[in-house]
């Protein structure tokens, strides 16, 4: 019987999506932690009929690609979260104003 290969395509999509999602206020937790919860699916699958499937290990790999970038997000919503309770909206604002003026 030949084994079935487990899926890590959509995890690391979903995990690759939630990196540059980290910029817009730490909203990329959200596709990183579906990628998360579909890696943990995906190896208890594996665990449930470990005869049938193969690739574990990259399954593994996406699942820990998908924490880093979770908790990349996470701190950057603290942060962000942070930084609007200390500095207020209006003052992120104009700083980001400023920065764009230099820019040009």
């Amino acid at each position: 019987m030949e084994k079935q290969s487990l899926s890590t395509v959509w995890i690391y999509v979903l995990s690759i999506l939630g990196l540059p999602l980290c910029c817009c206020a730490g909203l990329g937790f959200i596709p990183a932690g579906i990628a998360y919860f579909m890696a943990n699916g995906q190896i208890k699958k594996f665990y449930s009929n470990p005869e049938a499937y193969d690739g574990l290990q990259a399954v593994k790999t996406a699942k820990i690609i998908a924490l880093v970038v979770v908790i990349i997000n996470i701190l950057y919503l603290a942060y962000f979260i942070y930084q609007l309770s200390t500095v207020g909206w209006s003052n992120i604002l104009n700083e980001y104003q400023m920065q764009m003026k230099q820019y040009e």
